[in-house]
């Protein structure tokens, strides 16, 4: 088992455009989705959350992410190959920036082509948190973080503030209805 730290906010590796799988099989990549795996496993039972982890994360700068939802999931190279013209708005978090949430815009509906772990090309189309999901990881893949994405007057939460404030309505309550005062404005920190 192996665990890798996070990177965070900073590392230059975050902002790289990652380099395409060229062979699904090998050694290399299986080594990455194991500390992929390991890594967003840990994360999960330290802290109680997390659904996806892109290599980058881990300091790799190959296009590989690693999701559990219902069931482990490995995309090579995914590209989105379809965007819906719906948008919804999301507080979206970060293991690369653990204590706060950007709100950001994303397509409620995507298709997402990808390479799976035996080689063979994919295709999925997802709608909502699970599209959401899939962007967020797929930006992690061309170096854009959330904080680039954030939306709004007043995108930036700290988790603490979040937690107290915002937690009732969950990710994807409805932003407008956020009083603005709660928020440390954080614009010009980042």
């Amino acid at each position: 088992m192996t665990v890798h730290r996070i990177r965070l906010l900073g590392d230059p590796i975050l902002r790289t455009r990652c380099e395409p799988v060229t062979k699904a099989k090998s050694a290399a990549v299986r080594l990455v989705m194991d500390d992929l795996k390991d890594t967003l496993r840990d994360w999960q039972s330290r802290f109680g959350s997390g659904r996806a982890i892109a290599a980058p994360q881990i300091g790799a700068p190959v296009r590989i992410v690693y999701v559990e939802m219902e069931q482990p999931w490995v995309l090579l190279n995914p590209e989105i190959v379809d965007i819906g013209t719906e948008d919804f708005t999301v507080w979206d978090d970060c293991f690369c920036f653990p204590n706060l949430l950007v709100q950001v815009s994303r397509a409620y509906r995507i298709r997402v082509r990808y390479t799976d772990v035996r080689g063979q090309e994919q295709e999925v189309e997802l709608e909502g948190d699970r599209a959401e999901l899939l962007q967020h990881e797929l930006d992690h893949l061309d170096g854009v973080l959330a904080v680039d994405r954030a939306h709004g007057l007043d995108p930036f939460c700290l988790r603490e503030e979040w937690n107290r404030h915002y937690a009732a309505q969950g990710r994807y309550g409805e932003p407008e209805t956020r009083n603005a005062s709660y928020a440390t404005p954080l614009s010009g920190l980042l």
